[in-house]
């Protein structure tokens, strides 16, 4: 039964009954109840007149359902609850005012009015017809039966219902629980920006009333992608297949039909709303009550502190919900916590590299110590020895063997010296370049050819390319003779057959060098690592192992000096090609350094490179004596193998030994493996 309630006028009973009450009292006075099973006013019984009068008068939410029918009457404070069906629910029945609940609550109010016991209720939840479309509420009730003696058998004539919503509290109560749990889950479990997103994700979906469903995108490094990280409430193939794992922000025209706008929340910083997912192509998860999200919110993860967003928060809005104010706090709140926790996990990767990196730079260094320890330890020992003997002979002079041997250690010692003094300065920035005008492809060939004989002797064919150039080329003329002797010397030790190739040509205004072999190669895992101070390939096969680990290091830094660029290609098992890369034009701040004196180049320290790198040969092809063959002395049954990657040590050894013990010398460990298998000697240095 539906009827306007203000159609009529009250009639004198209705105005002393129904008095006072507000909006609520005047709409009851309104009503025509002849048209209702209660009847006219001046016909009711005196338990209705009673309790309607008390309803109307109370501050708390009040219902009263009278008769077979169920006739409901209610107070102002009950008005709320109602939405949109007020003021027509008042002298309708109860069935028909609440039909969408009636199967929950209509055996709820049957009970008292049978005779049976109270019905109440803590928390009720109801998806009523209010503000929207099955809208989600919750309640505290009371039904309780009213006395009337005339109505036989119960003697109850009607249920009183005592209501208070308790809606908003139930929301906060909620949200403050998904809240709490974002922070303190996210900052125990999210160990990294992934990890913080999956706990995010994994605890919103603990929250489906709420929030629906949730997708967390994270931007890539250039900021021109976002990749999916994570999503609550789809299960792990639904997520990939039908909500897409990368967005491409640039796309524009070529994106596809339908996507979400992460766009314009990342870059413009602010929420954007998805009005209506009908379009939508992939199948999103249910509420709690089996009807999917019509709208959604994309949250920008942005922190002040961060040029750029970290990504963006998809977030389902609940379809028994209006999008008020506090509801969108609340998306709001979430998105705050998930940036907390992406904020915290991106500070333990920054420590966690941080730390393996100082780990890593300890070990280098300790490597570097231990290696440049022996570098020194080396030429030292080779200069002490044979002066030691000098000085205890007769004559106390150096001569022959010995007198080249410290030689050459001087000059590598000297070398390595210099190569640390050099590095060092890069290091603190304290490194100057004093620029001179330079015909460098005569320079570099000048250069070049030193190593020529060595490479011949090791049966290695060597090009050189160096064309003259159509201008001198402004560089520090020591710092490039470092930079291709270093690139020449690696070369040679890396290569054991094939070709050497030097090349210098121009492209466009730039300079280019190119030093190639045809080597060993270098690991694809080790290019990026190449040119790191301290850094070493470890396990390669190579003329010699020694090393200091700095010379690619100290080529980069002197090749940035000139406003250059060195790079690396290698392929294992094929070779190597080096690419140096200069302006023609000055370096930055070359000027004020600038050498105008027109000095002819010539190659100044390429010595110490020949020579060392000539003692990485075999014996025979190094053109030497054959000291490192076997020794006959007073005692022909010792015999020791003697076993150094170090030439000259190995020859100061057999110089030693040989008057004394048989002697026989190898290069590497596995020479000399391979020779104690073949016969046993009697000790292996």
């Amino acid at each position: 039964m539906s009827h306007d309630p203000s159609s009529t006028k009250p009639d004198d009973a209705a105005a002393r009954v129904l008095a006072g009450g507000g909006e609520a009292g005047a709409i009851a006075r309104a009503v025509d109840w002849s048209a209702t099973p209660l009847g006219p006013v001046a016909g009711w019984p005196q338990a209705l007149r009673s309790t309607a009068a008390l309803l109307l008068h109370n501050d708390s939410g009040m219902l009263l359902w009278w008769g077979a029918d169920q006739i409901q009457i209610y107070n102002d404070a009950y008005r709320p609850m109602l939405g949109n069906k007020h003021p027509r629910a008042m002298g309708q029945p109860f069935r028909e005012c609440w039909a969408e609940v009636f199967h929950i609550v209509g055996p709820m109010a049957e009970r008292p009015l049978r005779g049976g016991p109270a019905s109440t209720s803590d928390d009720l939840p109801l998806l009523i017809n209010r503000k929207v479309h099955r809208e989600e509420t919750h309640f505290r009730l009371a039904y309780s039966p009213v006395p009337d003696e005339t109505v036989h058998p119960t003697g109850v004539g009607g249920v009183l219902a005592t209501v208070t919503e308790i809606t908003e509290e139930v929301y906060g109560a909620r949200q403050l629980r998904t809240l709490r749990d974002l922070g303190t889950r996210a900052a125990a479990e999210g160990q990294t920006t992934e990890q913080a997103c999956q706990v995010a994700a994994a605890t919103l979906a603990e929250n489906a009333w709420d929030v629906p469903f949730a997708l967390l995108y994270l931007l890539d490094d250039d900021g021109q992608c976002a990749q999916l990280a994570a999503g609550a409430r789809f299960d792990g193939e639904a997520l990939l297949v039908q909500t897409g794992s990368t967005i491409n922000l640039e796309a524009g025209s070529e994106a596809p039909p339908w996507h979400w706008p992460l766009t314009e929340a990342i870059r413009e910083r602010r929420i954007v709303t998805v009005d209506d997912l009908s379009s939508c192509p992939f199948e999103l998860p249910q509420s709690p009550w089996s009807d999917r999200p019509r709208c959604a919110l994309i949250l920008p993860l942005a922190s002040p502190e961060r040029p750029r967003p970290y990504g963006a928060l998809v977030c389902g809005v609940s379809p028994h919900r209006v999008l008020d104010a506090g509801y969108r706090a609340f998306f709001e709140l979430c998105a705050g916590q998930v940036v907390t926790a992406l904020r915290n996990a991106r500070a333990l990767e920054d420590e966690r590299r941080r730390a393996r990196a100082l780990a890593e730079l300890d070990r280098a260094k300790t490597a570097f110590f231990s290696n440049v320890s022996h570098e020194f330890r080396t030429p030292l020992t080779l200069m002490l020895g044979p002066l030691q003997d000098a000085l205890a002979s007769g004559g106390a002079a150096l001569a022959g063997d010995d007198l080249h041997a410290v030689h050459r250690n001087t000059l590598r010692l000297l070398k390595l010296v210099n190569a640390l003094l050099e590095f060092s300065r890069a290091e603190a920035g304290r490194a100057q370049a004093s620029f001179q005008p330079t015909d460098l492809g005569a320079f570099t060939r000048d250069l070049a050819s030193a190593f020529n004989s060595t490479i011949e002797r090791a049966a290695l064919r060597f090009e050189v390319d160096c064309p003259p150039l159509p201008e001198p080329v402004r560089v520090d003329r020591d710092m490039w003779e470092r930079i291709v002797l270093n690139l020449l010397s690696n070369a040679f030790k890396f290569t054991l057959r094939g070709t050497i190739r030097v090349t210098q040509r121009m492209a466009g205004r730039d300079l280019v060098l190119e030093v190639s072999d045809t080597g060993v190669g270098i690991p694809e895992a080790e290019l990026p690592r190449l040119f790191e101070r301290f850094h070493r390939i470890a396990g390669g096969e190579a003329r010699t192992h020694e090393g200091s680990g700095i010379g690619l290091a100290l080529v980069r830094d002197t090749v940035a000096l000139h406003g250059g660029t060195v790079e690396v290609a290698s392929t294992l098992g094929v070779g190597t090609t080096f690419a140096v890369r200069l302006p023609l034009g000055p370096a930055p701040g070359a000027d004020e350094r600038l050498d105008t004196a027109d000095v002819a180049a010539s190659p100044r320290g390429a010595e110490p490179f020949v020579l060392e790198a000539a003692r990485w040969l075999p014996a025979e092809a190094a053109g030497e004596s054959g000291a490192e063959g076997d020794g006959l002395g007073p005692n022909d049954g010792a015999r020791i193998l003697v076993a150094d990657d170090n030439a000259d040590m190995r020859d100061y050894l057999v110089r030693l030994l040989r008057p004394h013990w048989r002697v026989e010398t190898v290069a590497d460990g596995a020479a000399a493996l391979a020779r104690v298998r073949q016969a046993r000697p009697d000790l292996i240095l």
